[in-house]
C-alpha cells in the first residue's frame, strides 16, 4: 500500500522524540525529509533518526518533489506563514496545535487552503485519536453514565525557562496557547458543540507576561466544563466525566505513553442503594501519533474529509479567546457565533 511521505519543517523536541518516531512506525506513512536552519543541524536529526534527507531551509524542503506532505512543529507564530507557503508548493499539512496565534490568523489559513481544495490542512489534536478517547467518546454518546453535566479537566507542567518558546509572549506562548487549548478541545469534543458563556481567571507571569496559570469554566446550555491550565505548577494531567449514572475517569489524558497500557475509570451508580460498580477498561500500548499519522495519510489517500477540519480549529481559537478576555474583564462573556 501507497505509503504518504512526510517532510518536517524544524527540528522541535516534540518532533524527534515523539511526532517523528511514531509516524516512523506508521502503517501509510514514512518521513523522507527534515529541515532546519542550517543543513549541519538538519543532518544530525536525520542521521539520528534514519532521516534519508536533511535539507538547510524550510523553502529547499517544500521544493522537494518527493515531499507529499509537511508537519509543522515550529513556534506558533510561524504555523500559520509556513503552513501556506506548504499549501502554494503543493503540500499537504498537518501542524501542531495552536494552529495559529487568532482566529484572524486560522482564518487567514482558511482562505488559503480554500484555494487548494484538493489538499488536506489538519492540527496536530493527536489525543483524540488515542482509542482512551475513542471510547470515552462513544461512551457518553452513548448514554452509558446518563446526561454528562459536568467534565473538569486539569493539566499542568512547570517551566521558568526564559528561552523556551513557551514563556515568549510574543512568539504565542503562555498556559492556554500550549496546553489550555486541550482543555477547551476535549469540553466541546465531549459535549459535541460550542459554550454559551465562559468566565476565566489568569494569573500572568510577571517577568514574561505570559498566562502561566489559568481557570476556566465554559457553559453548554447547562452543562459546565471547568479546568485549570498552568506552566508552573508541578506535572499533573486528569479528566473527570461526571453524569447522572456514572462518572468516566482519564487518568493520563493527554500524554499517553505510547510503550504501557492505558486506563479508562468507568464508574456507574445504583440508585437504588449505595453501591458503585467500578470497572477499569485497559487499552494496550498505543502511540497516539502514530495513529494521527495515518488517519491524516488514510484522509489524502482516500480524497476523504480530514479528521479534524480547520473549522474545528477555528472554532477551538474562538473559545480560547473570549476565556481571555473574559479573565482580564473579570466577568461571564456570551461566546460570539
Amino acid at each position: 500500500m501507497r505509503k504518504i511521505r512526510f517532510g518536517v519543517l524544524g527540528a522541535a523536541k516534540i518532533a524527534r522524540t515523539k511526532v517523528i518516531p511514531g509516524m516512523q512506525a506508521g502503517d501509510l506513512t514514512e518521513v523522507t525529509a527534515i529541515s532546519s536552519r542550517t543543513e549541519d543541524s538538519a543532518r544530525a536529526v536525520a542521521d539520528e533518526l534514519g532521516i534519508p534527507k536533511a535539507y538547510g531551509g524550510y523553502e529547499t524542503l517544500l521544493a522537494d518533489p518527493d515531499v507529499d506532505a509537511v508537519y509543522i512543529p515550529l513556534p506558533n507564530h510561524l504555523h500559520v506563514d509556513w503552513s501556506i507557503r506548504a499549501l502554494e508548493a503543493g503540500k499537504h499539512v498537518l501542524c501542531e496545535k495552536p494552529l495559529g496565534l487568532d482566529s484572524k490568523d486560522i482564518a487567514r489559513l482558511m482562505e488559503a487552503a480554500a484555494q487548494h481544495p484538493e489538499l488536506q490542512v489538519m492540527e496536530a489534536f493527536m489525543y483524540r485519536f488515542h482509542p482512551q478517547w475513542e471510547e470515552a467518546k462513544r461512551l457518553v454518546d452513548a448514554g452509558e453514565i446518563g446526561p454528562v453535566a459536568s467534565i473538569q479537566s486539569y493539566f499542568s507542567y512547570f517551566n521558568a525557562d526564559p528561552g523556551n518558546i513557551r514563556n515568549r509572549a510574543e512568539m504565542g506562548g503562555g498556559g492556554m496557547m500550549d496546553i489550555g487549548c486541550y482543555n477547551i478541545s476535549l469540553s466541546r469534543f465531549l459535549f459535541g458543540g460550542e459554550p454559551d458563556r465562559v468566565c476565566g481567571f489568569v494569573d500572568r507571569a510577571p517577568d514574561f507576561g505570559t498566562d502561566r496559570l489559568f481557570s476556566g469554566m465554559m457553559d453548554f446550555s447547562g452543562r459546565v466544563s471547568t479546568f485549570t491550565c498552568s506552566t508552573q505548577l508541578a506535572g499533573h494531567q486528569r479528566v473527570d466525566i461526571l453524569g447522572a449514572k456514572g462518572r468516566i475517569e482519564l487518568p493520563i489524558p493527554f500524554n499517553a505513553p505510547p510503550d504501557e497500557p492505558t486506563r479508562l475509570i468507568l464508574q456507574r451508580e445504583e440508585h437504588k442503594g449505595t453501591d458503585r460498580h467500578l470497572t477499569t477498561i485497559e487499552f494496550p500500548a498505543c502511540d497516539q501519533y502514530t495513529v494521527q499519522g495515518d488517519r491524516f495519510a488514510k484522509a489524502i489517500l482516500d480524497g476523504g474529509p480530514t479528521p479534524t477540519p480547520l473549522d474545528d480549529a477555528l472554532a477551538n481559537m474562538r473559545v480560547l479567546e473570549v476565556l481571555l478576555e473574559s479573565a482580564d474583564a473579570a466577568r461571564w462573556i456570551t461566546c460570539r457565533s
